[in-house]
Parts: structure tokens; C-alpha cells; sequence
């Protein structure tokens, strides 16, 4: 998940991060909000997994005025600022500061979780999606988006070296181009889509299907068994 690092100046930029990083971030945002309207009643109750910064609940919110939201995320910065983001849409949510494990219960009629799971370490994953499935209404549906390439050798480097070239704002040196190599190979939890695929089933979703691949990034739709 969004972690607790995310704070102070960090918190300040990250709206502007994602449309610069992900691409098709804004059409990402609204395949997603398609996705769960195909079974969300109107009055519908959304769990927002890593709600950190407010941008997937404000772009929900504004497509659908009866939904209601319950956001969660490790760091109170980024709740504060999803807080600020969904202005007078935050009438409608209620934001929690922790893990899924912090999440009420339900049953809810979906779940997403856009640009976190790659901050879940592997260890971490199974039982996450366990936890986000176990509070989802039968047939609910799950979107899911994340940093996710192969693991094997030479496309994991070179999917790294990919990402963070795309990301990098123009005229970043060669020295700062490593270092972000490093950290992301390092620090993030990324998984070969297959092994994605698997791990959602494992937790007991169906259904799974890719609906979108924007190069190191991929998303999935996947409903509660």
C-alpha cells in the first residue's frame, strides 16, 4: 500500500505524479470507474484500497452522486490530501488511516486499489487480496492496477530502465537515472502478470481479465467467487 513515507513534500506533489508516470492515467481512471458500474447499484458502496491523495475517489465520486466510499490508507499526509482533493465530495466518504486489515467489514459492491500493490511486499499480497475479497458482496467486482512486468532476466532490467525513463522529467542526468533504477528494483514489489493472475485466483476471484496494459504498468478486473 501508499506507504507512511509518503509525507511533507512528497504529499505536496503527488497529484501531480500519477499523470506523469502512468500512462493514461485519466483513462485508467475512467475504464475503472466503467468497470465497477457494470454491477454497482446506484446507491452502491465502494472500497478505495490506498486512497491516499483522493484522486480515484474524486474521479468516482464526480461520475456517480449516490456512491459512497470507504478510503484507506497507512498515511494520515495523504489521507489530509484526499481529504482537500475530493472537496465537496467528501460527504460521502469516510477515510481510514491503516491497512486493509483497518477496512470495516462490509460487504461492499466493489473494491479498487490503483498504484498500491506494488508497495505490498510479495509476503503480503495473498493475504491482502484474501482480506479485500472476504468484505466484497458475491460477484462484486475488483479492479486492481499496479506496476507489473516479467521477473525474469534481461526483461526485468530492462522494464525497470523503461520505467523510469518514462517518469524521468526531461534533462535528468545518468547518475539520477540509476539511483531510480536501483530504488525501483529494490524497493517495489513487482510481479510478473501471470503470477498477478494467479494470486487473484488463489484468493478466491474469478473472472479475471486484463483491460489495461500502459507499458510497465497493468490492470485487471477480477470478481469475488
Amino acid at each position: 500500500m501508499k506507504p507512511s513515507a509518503f509525507s511533507g513534500q512528497s504529499v505536496t506533489s503527488y497529484v501531480e505524479g500519477p499523470p506523469r508516470h502512468v500512462p493514461g492515467f485519466y483513462g485508467l481512471q475512467r475504464m475503472t470507474t466503467m468497470l465497477l458500474a457494470e454491477r454497482v447499484p446506484a446507491t452502491g458502496r465502494v472500497l478505495v484500497l490506498g486512497a491516499g491523495g483522493g484522486l480515484e475517489l474524486k474521479a468516482f465520486a464526480e461520475a456517480h452522486p449516490e456512491w459512497s466510499f470507504d478510503g484507506v490508507d497507512p498515511s494520515g499526509d495523504m489521507l489530509r490530501l484526499a481529504e482537500q482533493t475530493v472537496g465537496p465530495f467528501a460527504e460521502r466518504m469516510r477515510l481510514h488511516q491503516g491497512y486493509i486489515a483497518n477496512a470495516p467489514e462490509g460487504p461492499f459492491d466493489a473494491a479498487t486499489s490503483l498504484l498500491t500493490f506494488h508497495f505490498i511486499p510479495r509476503d503480503q499480497r495473498l493475504e491482502t487480496l484474501r482480506q479485500v475479497r472476504r468484505r466484497l458482496k458475491a460477484g462484486a467486482p475488483f479492479v486492481v492496477a499496479h506496476i507489473s512486468f516479467a521477473q525474469t532476466e534481461p526483461e526485468r532490467s530492462t522494464w525497470i530502465a523503461r520505467h523510469v525513463a518514462f517518469g524521468a522529467p526531461e534533462g535528468t542526468d545518468a547518475a539520477q537515472l540509476e539511483s531510480s533504477r536501483q530504488a525501483i528494483g529494490g524497493k517495489l514489489s513487482i510481479l510478473a502478470p501471470e503470477e498477478e493472475e494467479e494470486m487473484l485466483r488463489d484468493a478466491g476471484f474469478s473472472g479475471v481479465s486484463l483491460f489495461y496494459a500502459g507499458f510497465s504498468f497493468k490492470g485487471w478486473v477480477a470478481y469475488a467467487g
